[in-house]
């Protein structure tokens, strides 16, 4: 089909989109069939953008997707803020963004005196707080802070189950023994529901409430996610290139370190992803149950006091938290894997 073919339907489809509603608002009905009207709108802008996207040249292809890419959640809060405002959904239980991000706000830069916390720890005050106390008064201050206290749990244990988890992983997948004894007890626990463990590691620590359990439950789940993914990815390296490396006489080290973990990389970084959806999944659980303090906790907080747009206000930040971690791991990716460019 032609250009100008795709352009004339862009301009159909584009008309009958804005003629459903103006007419169902002549007709006086648009607010009792606003739903099924978004959704043929929804059918109706998939196939506008299909068109258009047949006519992009392609050194415009990438602005395309990046604007498909952003453009649709803009538009899903827009649609959400309409919502709110002409009474289509529940205010009180699914606050508007406008509102949701007034609270976002609140909670960043607002002290709660009551659980002596903060979202980010007042960094507005350490200039003032060094002046006075120095390192350990910037500590201190920084102590009361949601996002470090969850982002540090994250962290420690994700590098705490992922580092041993790799390495177990490489050993199952060139050893058949080791993966013969350890891989129906990963798979067997790999099921359980990693929060189901919590109460089990609270007992292993002698403070059940401190810092500990929470790191370690989210270590286990990275751990056990990280050994079967490192083993599937060792174990699916064509045995082309192990045996060109033993020909070449490439010892047990530098079999290791130019041909298994470069082969099994691209698996390794995929199970890596998944372990840090599961980090974020399980910590912000943890916080739910067995915290005073963490984004997790904050979230729960304010759902117990009834502040819906600020318990929205945490769900925010944990997206945040996870696409920020995504794209660090991504970056690390590309440092690694330079051959994938």
């Amino acid at each position: 089909m032609s250009p100008d073919t795709h352009r004339r339907a862009v301009l159909m489809l584009a008309g009958a989109l804005v003629a459903l509603h103006v007419t169902l608002a002549a007709l006086g009905v648009w607010r009792a069939w606003a739903w099924p009207a978004m959704t043929l709108s929804f059918v109706l802008l998939v196939m506008i953008c299909e068109r258009i996207g047949r006519v992009v040249p392609a050194r415009a292809r990438g602005g395309y997707e990046r604007a498909l890419a952003l453009g649709f959640p803009l538009l899903v809060l827009g649609l959400w803020q309409m919502g709110g405002h002409f009474g289509l959904i529940n205010r009180l239980w699914f606050p508007p963004p406008s509102e949701i991000a007034k609270a976002l706000w609140d909670v960043s830069v607002t002290y709660n005196r009551f659980s002596e916390t903060s979202l980010l720890g007042r960094p507005w005050l350490i200039p003032q707080t060094f002046a006075e106390g120095g390192l350990a008064a910037v500590g201190t201050l920084l102590g009361e802070s949601h996002l470090l206290a969850t982002v540090g749990r994250v962290l420690a244990g994700f590098v705490l189950g992922a580092v041993p988890g790799i390495l177990v992983g490489v050993v199952m997948g060139v050893n058949q023994t080791v993966r013969l004894m350890l891989d129906t007890t990963l798979s067997a626990i790999y099921v359980l529901p990693k929060i189901a463990i919590f109460p089990i590691v609270m007992l292993m620590f002698g403070d059940p409430f401190g810092e500990g359990p929470k790191i370690v439950v989210v270590a286990l789940a990275v751990f056990i996610l990280m050994a079967i993914n490192t083993m599937a990815g060792v174990r699916q390296i064509d045995p082309v290139y192990l045996m060109a490396a033993r020909n070449y006489g490439a010892g047990p080290w530098q079999m290791l370190r130019h041909v298994i973990l470069p082969g099994a990389l691209p698996v390794i970084f995929a199970g890596l992803r998944i372990a840090l959806g599961t980090a974020m999944i399980v910590i912000i659980s943890v916080e739910f149950l067995r915290a005073k303090q963490g984004v997790g906790y904050m979230t729960f907080y304010y759902w117990e006091v009834l502040v819906p747009e600020k318990m929205y206000a945490g769900l925010v930040v944990v997206m945040a938290m996870g696409v920020t971690f995504t794209a660090l791991l991504s970056w690390l990716q590309r440092r690694l894997m330079p051959w994938q460019r």
